[in-house]
């Protein structure tokens, strides 16, 4: 019987470009130790009763995959052979439903798609051939996920125990325009090394996803708390006793006392709403404070605090002599108004960022989708530092 529930092996957590230092920083945090860290992700032990405890936690992963088996296949027929010997009668229930999924470099193979169906062939064919029933596939991940990574002639098949991506945290119905992925949300936030007691203002904050996630980080409110389906369910072996106690400890650790200030404004009324409607489903509207108003008349407590905005770039939106403007005009409030603070701007234009007219301490390289972006952190001194 593959017994994958109990059994450590080799897992790989993936996460976007560049999220991964964050990542292994979440992932050490629950008292795992990397193998390796790489652009996209970590590599570590564990078993799939583990997987279940990454899945519940990681703010910034995308999938968490459980290795069954890694061989050589120079071609499709070579593929198949090796994977139809793999027990899946013991791992995917005969009527249940599966997807799959694929990163493959090899030049045999012109779409993953052709791969993704030669994996569907291996798994339908032995269960088949086992049980007499054949499982139904397609490519929803609401079941059974199956990922195959195959570069050259290097094979590897994978239990993609998260099913749906863990990278968007279940709160977002309500998009708004031009958000900012909840992982890369995090990670920012994490690199801004903020305390999670401070103040934590966002100006111009549109659908809301920063302030909901600084919110979120300050509650201890994890994002296994917003969803009740991830594919380790569906597996052949799970226990939902794991599950449900991991969902207790999660609950038991959320911190409603003691919260700092959060404060997100934005001009348009709309987008207010809209990141209010995402505040409720994610469960932290009572921690925001929300002010409809030009970013320059956004409130700033008194004392020490992050202070952050994710401006427009001008890449999809608006247009730039106006934006040119705008960053001039973030970096005067910045100077002005947040004295004391670390101001943080997240921008995709270089160009813009240098009407800020302050010199950045720091800058945080990171992707927004294809968009080669920077965080850059400002030291807002008051007048005694100065000298």
């Amino acid at each position: 019987m593959m017994e994958v529930f109990n059994t450590p092996n080799k897992v790989i957590v993936t996460c976007n470009r560049r999220l991964s230092p964050y990542l292994e920083q979440e992932v050490r945090d629950l008292g795992f130790t990397p193998v390796r860290v790489f652009n996209t992700g970590l590599e570590l032990k564990a078993s799939v009763n583990e997987c279940v405890r990454l899945n519940l936690h990681l703010r910034v992963a995308s999938q968490v995959l459980y290795e069954i088996k890694s061989f050589r296949a120079s071609n499709p027929e070579e593929l198949y052979r090796n994977l139809v010997e793999i027990p899946w009668e013991e791992l995917i229930p005969f009527d249940s439903y599966f997807s799959v999924t694929s990163t493959v470099h090899n030049e045999t193979i012109t779409t993953p798609l052709f791969a993704n169906v030669k994996v569907k062939d291996a798994v339908v064919d032995r269960i088949k051939d086992k049980k007499g029933m054949r499982p139904n596939s397609g490519p929803d991940f609401h079941r059974c996920v199956i990922h195959l990574h195959w570069m050259e002639d290097r094979a590897e098949i994978f239990l993609d125990t998260s099913g749906e991506t863990l990278a968007k945290h279940g709160y977002r119905k309500h998009p708004g325009k031009a958000p900012m992925l909840e992982a890369l949300a995090t990670s920012t936030i994490m690199a801004t090394q903020w305390d999670g007691k401070s103040p934590f203002v966002n100006p111009m904050c549109g659908s809301g996803t920063l302030a909901i996630e600084a919110a979120l980080i300050a509650q201890k409110r994890m994002p296994g708390l917003q969803r009740m389906n991830y594919s380790f369910m569906h597996f052949i072996g799970y226990d939902e006793e794991v599950f449900f106690e991991e969902r207790r400890k999660l609950k038991d650790v959320t911190d409603k006392n003691n919260l700092p200030k959060i404060i997100a404004s934005d001009i348009s009324e709309e987008a207010i709403e809209i990141a209010k409607m995402n505040a409720r489903t994610a469960g932290v509207e009572h921690v925001i404070e929300f002010e409809v108003c030009d970013f320059a008349k956004t409130t700033v407590p008194e004392g020490a605090g992050v202070i952050m905005f994710n401006p427009e770039y001008g890449e999809r939106l608006g247009v730039h002599s106006k934006l040119e403007e705008t960053y001039k005009r973030v970096g005067d409030f910045l100077k002005q108004e947040c004295k004391g603070y670390r101001g943080y701007v997240f921008t995709g234009n270089p160009d813009l960022a240098k009407k800020i007219g302050l010199r950045a301490s720091r800058r945080f390289e990171f992707f927004n989708g294809k968009l080669d972006c920077r965080l850059l952190q400002y030291e807002l001194y008051d007048g005694s530092k100065e000298k």
